[in-house]
């Protein structure tokens, strides 16, 4: 197992060669300390755990890892369904002027056809994420106060990874001090 920087993860679900729609995540409190697990998850692309903190209101630091190379139906069944209320996604800025242009008149014209026409918010999501040509979004299980049932059994099943990213987050809060908290 090998972890990294909680970005240097979201890169290789950026660029994982799969279905962008089929992304699935759990995230919610870490179990102790400051800051949140999130499991990123794809039929092909793989299992993946990140742990982050807010070091301050600009900057989010964080480790992360790769669980299992593929979702099976027992990890799956912690996941979300694709109907779920909750959703997610993961962006990458557009390549260049031209592209950015291209991009804004395709969520322009989805927008337009939204107003127009009865929708469902996720459908409305789903167009927005294929115009912006999202590399992955999908539903999320998410309690940002408390830790969703799904994210401690995914927690329970990858306990060594757990405790490892545990670790190393807890060292880089110690490092930033973020720790200690406001008085």
């Amino acid at each position: 197992m090998r972890i990294r920087e909680w970005q240097d993860i979201l890169e290789d679900v950026t660029s994982a060669d799969v279905d962008p729609e089929a992304w699935r995540a759990v995230a919610g409190d870490r179990a102790r300390g400051v800051g949140e697990d999130m499991y990123l998850a794809h039929p092909r692309g793989g299992v993946y755990v990140l742990k982050t903190y807010a070091r301050n209101p600009f900057a989010v630091r964080g480790v992360g890892t790769q669980v299992a190379r593929k979702l099976d139906d027992e990890i799956g069944s912690f996941l979300p369904e694709q109907d779920a209320d909750g959703r997610f996604a993961v962006q990458s800025p557009p390549e260049d002027e031209d592209h950015a242009q291209t991009v804004s008149k395709r969520l322009e014209t989805v927008v337009r056809t939204h107003a127009d026409a009865p929708t469902t918010p996720k459908d409305f999501f789903d167009d927005v994420m294929d115009a912006l040509e999202s590399p992955a979004f999908g539903p999320m299980e998410y309690d940002q106060y408390d830790r969703p049932e799904e994210l401690e059994e995914l927690s329970d099943r990858f306990e060594e990874a757990n405790e490892l990213l545990d670790s190393e987050l807890d060292d880089l809060i110690e490092t930033d001090e973020v720790d200690r908290g406001f008085m």
